[in-house]
């Protein structure tokens, strides 16, 4: 399974806090996990294979929706700030509207992230079936 993490400015550890943490889920599920550039090289640096897109700004967030529209990407986590202005908006406005129309799941607050990891942890590839919502 493939999951995108995106993560902005003055997030960065706290996304590395959170892989880090998790790092055992990570390999027991199988998951591969693809990036933003400055994302997948940070979390390079902790010694996590990461499949590396473009820069968030260089259209890094227009190419992991694209493999969300394609079915490749499974769930997207996205650690974000919330109330600081970015240059590629519409890209991540786009993401966020791929996500929707493709009911694939998008963290962008911890809760909401650490729900999506539990019930992946849970119930592994079946978390995404159409009735996962009736779990809860």
């Amino acid at each position: 399974m493939e999951i995108a993490i995106i993560v902005h400015n003055g997030k960065k550890d706290e996304m590395l806090k959170f892989v880090k943490f998790n790092k055992v889920l990570l390999a027991s599920k199988n998951i591969k996990l693809i990036a933003t550039g400055t994302t997948g090289r940070i979390a390079e640096k902790e010694d996590f294979i990461v499949n590396k897109m473009l820069s968030g700004p260089f259209w890094g967030d227009a190419q992991i929706a694209a493999r969300v529209a394609e079915g490749k990407t499974k769930m997207v986590f996205f650690f974000k700030k919330p109330l600081s202005k970015h240059a590629h908006e519409p890209d991540i406005n786009m993401l966020l509207l791929v996500c929707d129309v493709y009911n694939v799941p998008l963290a962008t607050k911890g809760q909401v992230l650490k729900c999506c990891w539990m019930l992946l942890n849970k119930r592994g590839r079946n978390f995404f079936s159409p009735s996962f919502i009736f779990i809860l």
